[in-house]
């Protein structure tokens, strides 16, 4: 009606759109439209941040073990152990002070086994090495003595717990004698002659690494060791461990000032240096004096010229006079320049002392000429050599043959594992290896000072004797 004048199509269009229109307000879908939005904004209104509970005094306390806090089962607060003895990721007890005995650690009740190890070294003691058969060969027959030292199962050895960081071998001829120290405060002598399990044993007189030993020179019936706080020696004859020196900074080496043994010049880790006299009472030193190092790894003491050590550090190797050393404003006698990192060690040769060789963390061994002592040592020859050793092995020290004033000892990272023999001209003489026997680094090595006897010490407290 009143649509008349559209078409068919165009009215059945709008018949639907009016249908479609009742049914949609039927449904009343524009209420719930507004229903919902109501409800929407009712419930927003009402979101509120959740308030912070007040602290109260009676708040509960986090539980925490025990061992977190250092507290004994029985309630008792345990003692604070000291940062220096947290080192290589386990816990040592406190560098014991004053005088100890030598008391076995792996079997401190049999008394037997003490005294027998004891009594084998101080009979090789007594005996004198006879100088007048020391001889030196030419390079070539040399070269070829070295060929003929071999390594043996029967000559590898468990001596001491961990990593070892010094050795010292005695000089008797009759049999192999040698220590070792580890980076506990472990001390293993070894009777490598003594071809059964009782033939090493440790004794443990530090309670941290003991970085340094020495045979005194002229009763071998002492044996020196320098941990970071004491320097003791192991006088067999009365089976105890004196203790010569102790100090509140670190120590890092030593050598002897004199062919007696008596005094000595001591290294710092803080870049001092020392003097102690084993004459005078008490455990204090004689002198201390400032050389200007940031880092004092090594001090050695020139073989013929005694008033004379060099001192390696960061970056620094110096000659120094101990006759005119002081508190403060010390000056070298001579520099051994070209290092461009830390230097692990550097030692006289060991005859005439007019080389020096040193061993940087920049892959370099170097030799110098330390013949005139001049203000600036000329560099003699150089090596390429890998002396990365990363955390776990003890950095390389290249050690003089004792019989010899041009050849050095070296470990090496190479495989197979070696340890590798060094002209003073750089030339590679010679390599000692064993790929069945020999399958870690031997960071740490020594010579025998009158026979061809090379021993090498490891990681994990093994020795190995060629």
């Amino acid at each position: 009606d009143g649509y008349s004048q559209l078409s068919a199509y165009e009215r059945k269009r709008l018949k639907n759109i009016t249908e479609n229109a009742k049914f949609f307000a039927a449904l009343q879908l524009h209420e719930v439209s507004a229903r919902l939005h109501q409800i929407a904004t009712k419930r927003q209104s009402h979101v509120t941040k959740r308030a912070k509970p007040k602290k109260t005094e009676e708040e509960t306390v986090r539980r925490r073990s025990m061992r977190l806090q250092r507290v004994e089962p029985s309630g008792i607060p345990m003692p604070e152990i000291p940062a220096a003895t947290r080192a290589e990721g386990y816990l040592k007890p406190e560098d014991p002070d004053g005088p100890l005995p030598m008391v076995l650690e792996d079997q401190p009740g049999n008394s037997e086994l003490t005294e027998d190890l004891l009594s084998t070294w101080k009979r090789i003691s007594e005996v004198k090495a006879d100088d007048a058969e020391k001889r030196t060969w030419d390079m070539e027959r040399y070269q070829a003595s070295l060929s003929t030292m071999v390594l043996t199962e029967e000559n590898i050895r468990k001596v001491v717990k961990y990593r070892v960081c010094s050795m010292a071998i005695h000089p008797s001829e009759s049999i192999i004698f040698v220590a070792a120290g580890d980076t506990s405060g472990q001390i293993g002598l070894w009777n490598v002659d003594l071809a059964s399990e009782e033939g090493a044993h440790a004794f443990v007189p530090h309670g941290t690494p003991v970085t340094c030993m020495h045979f005194s020179p002229c009763n071998p019936a002492h044996l020196l060791s320098l941990s970071s706080t004491s320097l003791r020696c192991a006088d067999v004859t009365r089976a105890v461990f004196d203790e010569v020196s102790r100090t509140e900074v670190s120590f890092s080496s030593f050598d002897f000032l004199e062919d007696n043994a008596s005094t000595a010049v001591l290294g710092h880790w803080d870049g001092d240096v020392s003097v102690v006299d084993r004459r005078t009472p008490g455990t204090s030193l004689e002198l201390s004096a400032d050389i200007g190092f940031s880092r004092t790894r090594t001090v050695h003491v020139h073989p013929v010229k005694k008033q004379y050590f060099v001192a390696a550090g960061s970056m620094d190797v110096c000659i120094y006079d101990v006759r005119y050393l002081k508190s403060e404003g010390n000056k070298p006698v001579s520099s051994l320049k070209g290092h461009t990192k830390s230097v692990a060690s550097a030692y006289f040769s060991p005859v005439t002392g007019h080389r020096v060789v040193t061993v940087c963390a920049d892959d370099r061994l170097r030799v110098y000429d330390t013949t005139s002592l001049s203000s600036a040592a000329a560099v003699l020859s150089t090596v390429s050599h890998n002396n990365n050793t990363g955390r776990w092995l003890t950095r390389f020290r290249a050690i003089w043959d004792p019989k010899r004033d041009d050849c050095f000892v070296v470990g090496s990272m190479a495989r197979p594992r070696q340890i590798e023999v060094f002209r003073d001209t750089g030339k590679l003489l010679h390599s000692f290896c064993n790929p069945d026997c020999l399958g870690s680094v031997c960071s740490i090595n020594v010579l025998h000072p009158s026979k061809n006897i090379l021993v090498g010490g490891n990681s994990s407290g093994r020795l190995h004797v060629f």
